[in-house]
């Protein structure tokens, strides 16, 4: 016998040896082992990420808001980043939360008609948070508002006050 095959054609021989080249089993357990190999990676993958912690990073509750004396009396100021209102009137300082108790729109202030209005439905409010009119069902909350030892103000917005309670400076 010998190592090269031949052909049942007569005139064509094969001459294929026997024992170098890839017969198709070779090939398709290539193909089946880079297949189990890709779906064992993506299940390492699927279960580290369930195993990692899924934190959401929100900005603190508690935030200074500066020295009082950055509030002129009769000012409301609009800090953008925590989303309230700090207050100032004669009788003291009070932080309004900016977010509409209707849908949860971030509402705005309004110096020239003295009110906070909601742009998306159309709820109006007080400068001290009183509801005015539109589908808001409560008044804006009040957050506490407090004085660190160096004189600035510190609000936290987890905590929630009645409205007749205000910071006298």
């Amino acid at each position: 016998m010998s190592d090269t095959k031949t052909s049942s054609v007569a005139g064509s021989p094969l001459a294929i040896p026997v024992g170098q080249g890839v017969t198709r089993r070779d090939f398709l357990n290539e193909i089946t082992m880079g297949a189990l190999g890709i779906a064992g990676l993506g299940s390492v993958a699927v279960t580290y990420q369930y195993f990692s912690p899924n934190v959401l990073f929100e900005p603190s509750t508690t935030f200074r808001a500066g020295n009082p004396d950055l509030y002129p009396v009769h000012s409301v100021t609009f800090l953008q980043d925590q989303q309230v209102y700090i207050v100032r009137m004669p009788e003291g300082f009070y932080a309004v939360s900016a977010v509409c108790t209707h849908l949860g729109c971030i509402t705005q202030w309004k110096p020239d008609a003295d009110m906070i209005a909601c742009p998306c439905h159309g709820s109006t409010f007080r400068p001290d948070g009183v509801k005015i009119e539109g589908p808001a069902p409560r008044p804006l909350p009040h957050f506490a508002i407090s004085l660190t030892a160096d004189g600035e103000l510190v609000v936290d917005k987890l905590q929630i006050i009645k409205a007749s309670q205000v910071l006298k400076v």
